[in-house]
Formats: structure tokens, sequence, C-alpha cells
């Protein structure tokens, strides 16, 4: 989170900017409690987001290396086997979902 991300946090959450000797911020309880919620819900929404792009990619890794041991069977059946060929059409369709 930069710099200018928690400012504006802060400034939404009610802080108000003093100026004097140097700047600071005031602010309530009730101003802390909302930064403190705009902060939780900014981090769990980035972690949310980084987390299911990592579950998709190893599910697709995942169901690519099923598909590929059915083309494998079918492979050692000299691409006869109708079932193995069915099967690896199916789990890769089921990323089309």
């Amino acid at each position: 989170m930069t710099k200018e991300e928690v400012i504006a946090m802060a400034r939404e959450a009610g802080f108000m900017l003093r100026s004097g000797g140097s700047d600071w911020w005031e602010c309530f309880d009730e101003e802390i409690e909302s930064f403190a919620r705009l902060v939780r819900n900014d981090v769990f929404n980035k972690y949310t987001h980084l987390w299911l792009t990592r579950i998709k990619g190893a599910v697709k890794a995942e169901r690519e290396a099923c598909a590929k041991v059915c083309d494998d069977i079918d492979a050692e059946y000299g691409g006869e086997d109708v079932l193995a060929t069915w099967c690896a059409k199916a789990i890769r369709a089921r990323g089309s979902v």
C-alpha cells in the first residue's frame, strides 16, 4: 500500500489534517475504527484476488495433467481408445464451463 493510498483512506475515514509546526492528523475513535476497516478490506481484497488467481491456475494445470493421462492411455492403444479420448475431451471441457 502506497503512502498516497494510506492518506486517501485516512481522509475517507474522516481524519483531519492539521498544520502547525509540523503536519499532524486529528481523529476520534470512530475514525480510527473506520480507517482500520478500510485498510482491512483493502488488504483482504488484494489477497483474495491473488489467491483466487493462484487457485484457478492450479486447477487449470491439474485438469490438463489429468487430460494428459487420458491422452497417454489413448496413445498406448494407437489412438483407438475411444473412452480415453472421450475422457480427455470431457476433462478439458470442464475448463470452459
